[in-house]
């Protein structure tokens, strides 16, 4: 908090000190060949407000002194120019490029995705509409260097370069999601890609400042929920879709409206969905009989969300606050639960009788959360203080499992976040500072709460500053975060005789646990713009990232996944695991980044080459054990048939290199084709072996045609065979995926509509996830038409 008030003394200062002058500039947008640009977008850097140039270009706005424009429009590179209030008939000329360029709210420096100097993807527009699915990461598994953990269709996480789970932070408009998806494959993710305006998955050592572990990446999900431009008018979209492959409806609603500054935002959905279809595959049961599906069990959804927002947005002061609430209930496939019964007695009748009421209770899971947002932004424009800006939120998280009808186990996170960022000018650097603090009270009851109840505190600091040199821009970062974790470790975490435990329950004994952790994180990076439109890029940066409570407390039977679990904290010892957590290292990652960018004219490409080395790499790793009720951890020769595997998280040295790419070319004004892939290869180090389920390579292409108001897509992916796998792994086939979409636009007086038709896996291949932890059980849907409409008014 000192660090808080020393801030806040100095701002005020800067508000005493400093008078601000305001002139109106007038100006123009042109083309390369001096033709006027109409509705390009030009705002004060730092400020929300802007406006829009008008058929001839021309545009008229007031200004402080000594500010910074941005001009902006789709399809021309990005342009800043500095005006003091003397300027006047300012002219600005916009270079053509076939790559939609769009401001990226996580860079914090209002980036655009052209300017990034850590690579970066963005969805956004009908892109994202078209390409929006169920769960974020099957979203986002197209981008180059993106994939997905695909527990099912309704639970599948993004994994940015092999790296999953707590590596790759999950935001919302800049703030942790605070679900449970970190802790278990089969937890879905709490943002919806329905509602977002874009998605931005940011790569390299910009990811620091949002959390020292983020050395995957940030996939932050931006909404209007909290409106931070004023609207004017009555605006709303609604869309419905149906997906033949799991029978679902998709219905979706947004309003938003304003007036003298105040505007109100409200947007909801409902999906509802049955098992889904897939191409024709075999498993074997526990007897070894095999058996013929041509569908995945427990894969049904049936999800609301609604959201309201509002806000104030004044010249210089923007207020806002949101509230949004969801509710989903999904099957989870492969999550069943052996009942114990003697079946050599039974006739046929009976026996088929227990199967139907099996049958008629799956294990399914009901998610339920409340999320609050506050922004409070203002914007200085003197001297030196540009923006402060204030995020706060607050979510309450709960993920209950429902067997036969009854709750099961329950896990609950309730988190509560701030970030306060200070942007500023300091001579000719540019850049930001800030403090983060998060508070996360997760809790977890029931048979499968496989990790005690823990209180995961952080506390952080940060600086980001550019320069530019030239054609060259150079920028450097640091955080500095106090991490401290708090825990009860019961007895019966680590004793596996359950009838002495429930006879001696009342002599429980527990250990209390608190560990701090100090992770510091640097970067550099600079990007070189060596030509109009052609840059390179670098950037190191090294970051430390303590065990989550999951990796180190975890002591239970984790039935989703079908496995055991033991964290850093516990060593086995016979056929019991006992709590010693002592010498817990950091995971020290150093990473390098290489990106060639060419984005003007009719031919575009970026490649990004990078390098991971990790030091007290934490990974979940196959211990040849099992486990049983009876005999606790033993040997698996010899084991009972419902003894499951034991995975215990441990830590060592590890490096990740790999290549992403995308390329395009604007053949015609009309038809573009594009080229991605991706390769990673990742491996523990000392010939120690492959780390599991990494991603298989993939290389894809697309083919974009306009007819009039008919827009056309075709995209094929080939996913190569992965064969580079641990000792307790199987190698899983490549597969080829096939899509194509098609965009009707219609215009029906106030209201612009869209019909769209999409067909995802056009030839019915059957394919499995290797990254997923039901590969065998779960492939990837079949064939699926999905048709719908949409509308603007």
């Amino acid at each position: 908090m000192t660090k808080l008030t020393l801030i806040s003394s100095a701002i005020f200062s800067v508000l005493c000190s400093h008078s601000v002058l305001a002139a109106t500039i007038n100006g123009k947008v042109t083309d390369n060949k001096n033709q006027p640009i109409q509705n390009a977008t030009i705002h004060i850097h730092g400020k929300t407000q802007g406006v829009k140039s008008n058929e001839l270009g021309e545009f008229s706005i007031e200004v402080d002194t000594a500010s910074q424009l941005h001009i902006s429009k789709n399809n021309y590179i990005d342009s800043r120019i500095d005006v003091t209030g003397l300027s006047n008939n300012v002219t600005v000329s916009l270079k053509p490029t076939s790559v939609e360029t769009v401001v990226v709210y996580a860079s914090a420096l209002h980036k655009n995705s052209l300017e990034m100097i850590s690579p970066v993807s963005v969805l956004s527009g009908d892109e994202l509409r078209n390409k929006s699915k169920p769960t974020l990461g099957e979203t986002l598994k197209g981008l180059p260097g993106v994939n997905a953990s695909y527990f099912g269709p309704v639970s599948s996480s993004p994994i940015i370069r092999g790296l999953g789970g707590p590596r790759v932070k999950i935001m919302q408009n800049g703030l942790d999601s605070s679900d449970a998806s970190r802790i278990g494959p089969d937890h879905a993710t709490s943002s919806d890609s329905l509602a977002a305006e874009q998605i931005e998955v940011l790569r390299g050592p910009s990811t620091l400042l949002y959390g020292s572990g983020a050395i995957g990446g940030v996939v932050n999900v931006v909404d209007n929920r909290i409106p931070t431009s004023n609207i004017d008018e009555l605006t709303g979209a609604a869309e419905y879709s149906h997906d033949t492959v799991s029978n679902a409806n998709t219905y979706a609603a947004k309003l938003e409206s304003g007036y003298n500054n105040f505007n109100f935002h409200f947007d909801g959905t409902k999906r509802t969905g049955d098992d889904y279809q897939t191409p024709t595959f075999t498993i074997s049961d526990e007897d070894g009989d095999v058996e013929i599906e041509n569908s995945v069990e427990n894969t049904f959804i049936d999800s609301e969300t609604v959201n309201f927002g509002t806000s104030y947005v004044g010249e210089h002061l923007t207020v806002g606050f949101s509230y949004g609430n969801i509710e989903t209930d999904y099957g989870i496939p492969g999550h069943e639960h052996h009942h114990e019964h003697d079946h050599e007695d039974e006739t046929e009748e009976e026996h088929a009788e227990h199967e139907d009421e099996t049958a008629e209770d799956p294990v399914y899971a009901h998610l339920e959360q409340d999320r609050w947002q506050g922004l409070v932004s203002y914007a200085l424009h003197n001297n030196w203080i540009e923006t402060i800006k204030l995020r706060v939120g607050y979510t309450d998280y709960s993920h209950s499992e429902i067997e036969d009808g009854a709750i099961g186990t329950t896990f609950t996170n309730k988190t509560t976040e701030a970030r306060l960022n200070v942007e500023h000018k300091f001579a000719d650097w540019h850049g930001m500072v800030g403090y983060h603090y998060s508070d996360s009270d997760y809790d977890a009851i029931g048979e499968e709460a496989f990790t005690p109840a823990s209180v995961t505190t952080t506390n952080a600091v940060y600086l980001l500053e550019e320069r530019e040199f030239g054609d060259v821009t150079v920028e450097l970062g640091a955080r500095v975060e106090d991490y401290k974790i708090k825990s009860q470790i019961s007895e019966v975490e680590h004793g596996h005789d359950h009838d002495e435990v429930e006879d001696d329950h009342d002599d429980e004994e527990t250990i209390g646990y608190s560990k701090s952790f100090t992770n510091v994180s640097v970067s550099a990076g600079a990007i070189w713009q060596y030509k109009p439109g052609h840059s390179i890029a670098t950037s190191i940066s090294h970051s430390e990232r303590a065990p989550l409570s999951a990796e180190l407390l975890s002591n239970g039977l984790h039935i989703a996944t079908g496995t055991y679990e033991l964290g850093l904290g516990y060593n086995i010892e016979g056929n019991e695991a006992h709590f010693e957590p002592e010498n817990i290292k950091q995971e020290t990652s150093t990473n390098l980044d290489l990106s060639f960018r060419r984005f003007s004219g009719d031919f575009g490409y970026t490649v990004n080459f990078f390098y991971n080395d990790i030091k007290n790499f934490y990974f979940q790793e196959n211990t040849g054990l099992v486990f049983d009720e009876e005999d606790g951890l033993e040997s698996a020769i010899g084991a009972h048939d419902d003894a499951v595997a034991v995975y215990q998280f441990t830590s060592k040295d590890a490096e990740l290199y790999g290549i992403e790419f995308d390329a395009h070319y604007q053949i015609t004004p009309s038809a573009m084709v594009k080229v991605f892939g991706d390769s990673t290869r990742a491996k523990l180090k000392d010939d120690e072996g492959n780390l599991p389920r990494i991603p298989a390579n993939k290389l894809g292409s697309e083919l974009q045609y306009t007819l009039g108001d008919l827009q056309l897509t075709l995209t094929g992916t080939h996913y190569f065979d992965q064969s580079d796998i641990t000792a307790f792994e199987t190698k899983t086939d490549g597969y080829t995926l096939f899509d194509a979409q098609a965009n009707y636009q219609l215009g029906l007086g106030a209201i612009d509509a869209q019909l769209y038709l999409n067909v995802d896996n056009i030839t019915d291949e059957l394919g499995f996830v290797h990254t997923s932890f039901i590969k065998d059980t779960a492939p990837l849907p079949g064939r699926n038409f999905r048709f719908g409409v949409r509308g603007y008014f």
